[in-house]
């Protein structure tokens, strides 16, 4: 199964879910991330905080959700709320769709630790409803059964 995951900037969220999917799935989901707006670097405290988790991060970079047309997702989310708003191209029509909304831990102002333990967050959530939605047979699930499971990990 592919999954794209979209972020306005893909810069931080987006990548975030990229790496962790891709490690946590052991190649039953393929994951890649993208942007309406890509800025064309990822934040360096993402990729501290995933080296950090022994996450690996030598694939990943900020491009455009266009870049990955031909790829064709079989479901495409959102994890910002800007993102959430704005208008997909039309080669999403065939891809689930759905949005899983998480706080930017790169634009929070605090200490080192509390930011720190923003991306902390960030990455145990989104590998928490990874490893939920491996526990599914999503090879056996009808596209409907797919959108809602995917839509309940997003309300979590």
């Amino acid at each position: 199964m592919k999954i794209l995951f979209i972020c306005t900037h893909n810069r931080c969220r987006s990548i975030l879910a990229e790496a962790v999917t891709n490690h946590c799935s052991d190649g039953q989901l393929i994951a890649k991330s993208a942007g309406s707006q890509p800025v064309g670097e990822v934040h360096p405290l993402s990729l501290q905080y995933l080296t950090e988790a022994n996450i690996s991060t030598d694939t990943l970079c900020s491009q455009s959700w266009h870049d990955h047309e031909s790829w064709q997702a079989d479901v495409v989310i959102t994890v910002c709320d800007s993102a959430a708003g704005e208008t997909c191209p039309v080669w999403f029509g065939k891809s689930i769709k759905v949005h899983w909304g998480l706080v930017d831990p790169s634009r929070l102002e605090g200490s080192d630790d509390e930011i720190a333990d923003a991306f902390r967050n960030t990455l145990a959530i989104l590998q928490s409803r990874i490893k939920k939605l491996l526990s599914h047979d999503l090879d056996k699930m009808s596209r409907e059964e797919l959108t809602v499971t995917f839509k309940a990990l997003g309300e979590n």
